[in-house]
């Protein structure tokens, strides 16, 4: 007679261990997603004459063709937080990879009107890594340690940052023409989406969820959109997003080639410490805040340091500090952005803290999208068509600073959520 059959163990507690891990090898390709995003959005400032000569743009239209890329990454911002709930991590994330990966593509290819979609398409496709990444973490890794991989995942974006101005710089004075850079980088960032497609584990979404009308995702922005704290924090955090997207990351190397006269490349490793200092800022201000129980404290002091910064750099003589000092402290200073991040959460609902998320990157990059070209058409007045000086950019920066000053104004209105809030009362 055959044997009895034997009952089979179990296997309820291993595929999850292997599920999570799975998630924690998903979030790490979606790491490398969002550092080529960061490295295609600093990219150009390393690359300005070569746009201006091969598109014709003056200084306006460069700023309105770069400026593109927010329009887009504020919009989506909204729609990425909401896809991801609905459709799930393996489709959204790869979809906006895959989106970035055409736009850089098209953004090498050398024609202006393509350039303009492919910026368009960069920031569409940007604004899906960030939120995957956080989606994937809290998955992959305990409450413990969530923390520490948000913070790992803004470091990552931070470093792609600085690499976008300083290894592209490199790359394309003499490995590489500009053109294939950006057609180069948009294969690599393709083959990135293959790979979170096929190893992003699938999610069944309730049936309830499947059959929802696609407006309803948008739902819980009611409530974040009718808070006034929310756009308090949106306008507080874009303001002090200012310095460094249409600043450091757009014309801070020909600030520092034209007025303050230091050689290129020099000029590209000073203005990469900004995203380094991002790096240490980010993690470290975050951190001080939760140790003390308190965000406005941590916040102003972020604020008036970096507007210290900001105003020695524009006021006083380029060789007033060591190098690479003033650009350090600028990054580190500028992570004080990030602290409305946690407040727009906290003066939240619960049910709505992945839209909050969303709604505070729309209200930041809509800023920088209608700066960028203002600010570009600001830069070309006040130099008549010629080349910038230090006078002219002091004048134009300046509004940078004041845009920091009214941040910390804003910030004596913004409700204090740290923990230790209630135990004072």
């Amino acid at each position: 007679m055959p044997s009895a059959p034997q009952p089979v163990p179990s296997p309820t507690h291993k595929p999850a261990i292997t599920n999570q891990n799975a998630y924690v090898v998903a979030w790490f390709l979606c790491l490398v997603f969002y550092w080529l995003q960061y490295s295609t959005r600093s990219a150009p400032s390393v690359m300005v004459g070569e746009l201006v000569s091969a598109f014709g743009l003056t200084t306006v239209g460069l700023g309105s063709l770069l400026g593109l890329y927010y329009y887009t990454y504020s919009l989506c911002s909204i729609v990425s937080g909401a896809a991801v709930d609905r459709w799930g991590a393996k489709y959204t994330i790869s979809f906006g990879a895959l989106v970035l990966a055409t736009g850089t593509c098209l953004f090498g290819w050398g024609n202006e009107w393509m350039a303009g979609l492919g910026r368009l398409m960069q920031g569409a496709g940007s604004a899906f890594a960030f939120v995957g990444a956080v989606y994937l973490a809290a998955r992959g890794f305990s409450k413990q340690h969530l923390a520490t991989a948000v913070g790992v995942t803004q470091c990552a974006g931070m470093m792609g940052g600085a690499m976008g101005q300083s290894t592209v710089a490199w790359l394309i004075h003499g490995v590489l023409n500009w053109h294939f850079f950006w057609i180069d980088t948009g294969g690599l960032i393709a083959l990135v989406a293959v790979f979170i497609f096929f190893l992003t584990p699938g999610e069944r979404k309730s049936a309830t969820a499947a059959h929802r009308p696609a407006g309803s995702m948008f739902a819980p922005y009611r409530s974040v959109l009718s808070n006034p704290q929310s756009y308090l924090c949106g306008l507080c955090s874009g303001l002090l997003f200012l310095p460094t997207t249409v600043g450091s990351m757009t014309w801070g190397i020909t600030f520092l080639t034209q007025s303050w006269h230091i050689g290129y490349h020099e000029a590209v490793m000073r203005a990469a410490m900004v995203p380094v200092g991002w790096m240490v800022g980010c993690p470290a201000l975050g951190y001080l805040t939760d140790h003390i129980g308190r965000r406005k404290p941590v916040l102003l002091g972020g604020i008036v340091v970096m507007a210290l910064t900001v105003a020695a750099i524009i006021y006083l003589p380029g060789n007033t500090f060591p190098p690479y000092v003033l650009a350090f402290m600028l990054g580190v200073s500028s992570g004080a952005a990030m602290i409305p991040y946690s407040i727009i959460k906290e003066v939240n609902a619960d049910e709505v803290k992945g839209s909050a998320t969303g709604a505070i990157n729309f209200l930041v990059f809509v800023m920088s999208a209608i700066a960028s070209p203002l600010f570009a058409a600001f830069l070309q007045h006040l130099g008549h068509g010629q080349a910038l000086t230090g006078v002219q950019f002091s004048q134009a920066f300046s509004f940078g600073l004041a845009g920091i000053v009214l941040a910390g104004v804003l910030t004596f209105f913004l409700h204090e959520t740290g923990p230790r809030r209630r135990t004072s009362r």
